[in-house]
């Protein structure tokens, strides 16, 4: 971790990094019910050496970013979807849920505590938030904690990826899957996460920028690039996979979807994608998309030994309407017709 404050931030040149802010919200759980909460100086806590989510990794997570317009103004993006993935999340992993209303408290105060971290408009960073919900009680035998702790911290970021709005080169995995059915791939676990590092890792070394995985049960069908939702311009049409329990309900999809239909006039659909459709001559565009990757363009996939390039490796035009006018929305550029922002 980088511990560094914002005389020592430079915001034009801001990688996908923790960078320490000032102030984070706390609360916890005991007795059957949450305190009140509070913000209080960014600092470590302490934690037993058999907190359930040290041992059995009873933890959620939400991200989300608050963004500052050309006009200073600050805005955040659907907060309430998270609000209402988390409640899912913990609901999940058998965790006391955060009421909502209280959840989009938190945020906006650690929000407006940090505000001067929040990058400037021209730097194109944004703040990044990081809502954190953890068995703090400790446990031997596997079984739910007692106690928890309710946190939103604060970094902020530049690009997911340091290529920006420019396309990514990825590689499907025949070898490592994301999530399996009937387990946790819908939700936002934090143990949904650490089982990519190795396929990321080791990806990254052959030369590609992240994972395209398919699905546990046949090895066919696209679900996930590495923490991000995955599209494609097939026949013309914006095609994701389904929400089938083994794939995140993202945020920024569901925008994207909205968008391509409402904006573009473009026939959306949520299916089953069979990796071979994407070599076909009909597959035009691939992108990622999801709150960190934004909306990635990807340049190339590979499968095996047999690698196609879309539109000579430069965003397609579908793919560069869609992420103008979701980061117009979002930065307060363009007008909001879906009531999508919340101004702070």
């Amino acid at each position: 971790m980088q511990a560094t404050k914002r005389n020592m931030i430079d915001f034009n040149n801001l990688k996908f990094d923790f960078y320490e802010t000032d102030w984070m919200f706390l609360s916890r759980y005991k007795d059957g019910k949450w305190d009140d909460g509070e913000l209080i100086p960014f600092n470590s806590i302490e934690l037993s050496p058999a907190a359930c989510i040290l041992n059995y990794g009873q933890g959620v997570f939400e991200g989300l970013k608050a963004l500052k317009s050309k006009d200073r103004r600050i805005s955040l993006f659907r907060p309430m979807k998270n609000a209402e993935r988390f409640e899912k999340s913990a609901k999940r992993l058998v965790m006391p849920p955060y009421d909502k209303q209280r959840f989009l408290d938190a945020v906006k105060k650690v929000v407006i505590a940090n505000k001067d971290f929040i990058p400037p408009y021209e730097s194109g960073g944004s703040l990044y938030i990081r809502p954190l919900l953890i068995g703090s009680g400790p446990v031997l035998g596997i079984a739910p904690a007692k106690e928890y702790i309710f946190l939103v911290f604060c970094s902020p970021v530049g690009p997911y990826f340091p290529e920006g709005f420019n396309t990514v080169n990825l590689l499907i995995s025949n070898k490592y899957t994301r999530a399996s059915p009937g387990g946790t791939g819908s939700t936002k676990t934090c143990s949904n996460y650490s089982r990519t590092m190795r396929p990321a890792l080791e990806g990254k070394k052959r030369g590609y920028d992240q994972i395209i995985y398919l699905d546990a049960v046949y090895k066919e069908y696209i679900t996930e690039v590495g923490a991000a939702n995955f599209c494609a311009i097939i026949d013309n049409k914006l095609v994701t996979p389904r929400f089938d329990g083994t794939i995140l309900e993202g945020i920024t999809v569901d925008s994207v979807l909205k968008i391509a239909e409402r904006k573009l006039g473009i026939t959306t659909e949520q299916r089953d994608i069979s990796y071979k459709e994407l070599f076909g001559d009909n597959c035009a565009e691939l992108f990622c998309t999801g709150t960190a990757a934004v909306i990635t363009p990807i340049g190339s996939i590979t499968y095996e030994k047999r690698t196609k390039t879309y539109n000579n490796n430069i965003p397609g035009p579908i793919t560069e309407k869609i992420y103008k006018i979701l980061t117009g929305i979002q930065k307060l550029d363009l007008l909001d017709e879906f009531g999508w922002t919340m101004i702070l």
